[in-house]
């Protein structure tokens, strides 16, 4: 059932860890420009489903396809490449370095960090600085040191760095974790926008959040899909209720 319209096709994805499989003959479609957004129980393999597509874990078995272009076998730095951006739970960016600097040596120049800094800042490099600032709403804040930004600032300076690297693709587990009720109000705007030309893939707890967001959402439950649709559906489905919203 490939279908090469498919920013990302996953098909009978299976890892096991000891036996365990962490995730279980796994089917996924995600469309161009879509939000979608992965819920479930703990241990539901939600975090293993993105460690997966980035290729920090390797799979046992299957396929994943991003653009018709098979990741399994590819080392992470060339799934980046290939237009696949992550975000994992705890921010990293460059606590010393201004939000400027940040997005800076954020800009794929193929060079390491240490050599981006002294790179030129050519014109295009500023202007995507300055666009990626304000989509991130971080345009008045530019010249300040990262490590005084707000919690929920630090979460969207990241997402700018990968922004900056324009993916396809961009993944997020948690992003709203420990912000407060505003910015987790700012962050789904902030999706909202950027889903306008790339595909984005959330993991999140917080239901008031998805329903703000999500196109669709995928339920996981031991590895397997349990639900999928619209938050309305997903919501009223007896089996998500039972495992998952029933706590």
């Amino acid at each position: 059932m490939s279908n090469p319209d498919f920013v990302l096709a996953i098909e009978d994805l299976t890892v096991s860890f000891d036996g365990f499989k962490a995730v279980d003959a796994l089917n996924m479609y995600i469309d161009s420009n879509e939000l979608r957004v992965v819920i479930g129980p703990n241990g539901a393999g939600k975090t293993t489903v993105l460690d997966l597509i980035c290729g920090k874990t390797k799979s046992t078995s299957g396929s994943i396809k991003f653009k018709n272009k098979e990741l399994t076998k590819l080392p992470e730095h060339e799934i980046v490449r290939a237009g696949v951006g992550r975000k994992f739970q705890t921010p990293s960016i460059y606590e010393n370095l201004t939000v400027y600097q940040n997005l800076e040596v954020s800009y794929p120049v193929g060079r390491s960090v240490w050599g981006s800094l002294t790179f030129k800042r050519t014109p295009e490099v500023v202007e995507q600085v300055h666009k990626i600032a304000a989509e991130v709403l971080l345009t008045e804040q530019l010249q300040m040191e990262a490590a005084l930004l707000s919690h929920g600032q630090k979460q969207w300076l990241e997402i700018g760095m990968l922004l900056m690297q324009d993916p396809e693709l961009l993944m997020l587990d948690e992003p709203v974790a420990g912000m407060s009720a505003k910015e987790r109000d700012q962050t789904a705007d902030l999706l909202n926008r950027i889903c306008k030309n790339r595909s984005v893939l959330v993991i999140e707890h917080d239901m008031e959040f998805v329903k703000k967001i999500a196109h669709k959402v995928t339920v996981l439950h031991q590895g397997k899909i349990l639900a999928e649709g619209s938050m309305e559906k997903v919501q009223a489905d007896e089996k998500v209720i039972e495992v998952y919203l029933g706590h």
